[in-house]
């Protein structure tokens, strides 16, 4: 899958070779080498994906995103962050930018050209579309149809990511699904992401939870993944001594 590509990278060799790489492998290439240039590129010649720096003169990276993040033209835009930043705590902050994938540097082009794909497929076909049933469980209701997560009379903000977890984890409750599973089913078969993706979005979704009380219903297995908790022993107990 080819594209129009915006690298946007402080350093002249880099940009050289990224476009190269990328030029060999069918994608047309532009480049900038800071934040306001690269808002210019994207307005007068929208790409398809963006490859992006960390460090950038003035505006960093991170902020880019978020701009773009807020805009409804580009709220949408493939975006892959570049860094020779390599700790988890960074791979981590890229991803709560709102960046798609991360790579650190130097990046072999193999890979860089897989993620690209990957990306570019996941932003174009539904990975797991939605289950078509509304489901209710341990007093959370989620609407499919209308993309809704309410907690008794209150409604639960999720982004589109947080909701696809939430939706598949309900429709599936008491069940163990591995990180790797869980990257199948809700962002698509052919993303190319660290496991740990998972773990930034699960946090996501249980921050969101927490006001209602329901984060505790996102259970992390140990050595195997997550689990939505519908029931506990405490509850049944609970219920039989009402009765």
């Amino acid at each position: 899958m080819t594209a129009p590509v915006l690298v946007v990278d402080p350093d002249p060799a880099t940009r050289q070779l990224l476009a190269l790489n990328l030029t060999r492998a069918g994608h047309d290439v532009a480049s900038c080498l800071d934040a306001e240039s690269a808002l210019v590129a994207i307005d007068e010649h929208p790409p398809a994906m963006l490859l992006l720096e960390w460090d950038l003169p003035g505006q960093s990276g991170q902020a880019l995103i978020r701009r773009l993040r807020a805009h409804p033209a580009t709220r949408e835009l493939p975006i892959i962050m570049l860094s020779a930043r390599a700790g988890e705590h960074d791979t981590i902050l890229a991803l709560e930018s709102g960046a798609d994938d991360y790579l650190v540097k130097p990046v072999k082009p193999r890979e860089l050209l897989a993620r690209i794909g990957a990306v570019l497929r996941r932003r174009t076909v539904p990975a797991a579309p939605p289950a078509p049933d509304t489901v209710q469980l341990a007093g959370l209701r989620l609407d499919p149809g209308t993309q809704r997560v309410t907690a008794g009379a209150h409604q639960v903000a999720l982004g589109p990511v947080e909701f696809r977890l939430l939706n598949f984890l309900m429709h599936h409750p008491e069940r163990v699904h591995t990180r790797s599973q869980l990257l199948d089913q809700v962002w698509g078969r052919h993303a190319v992401l660290d496991e740990r993706t998972v773990d930034t979005h699960v946090g996501r979704l249980r921050s969101a939870l927490q006001p209602s009380g329901h984060q505790q219903r996102i259970e992390t297995v140990r050595g195997s993944g997550y689990r939505f908790v519908a029931w506990r022993a405490r509850e049944a107990f609970d219920w039989t001594s009402a009765a």
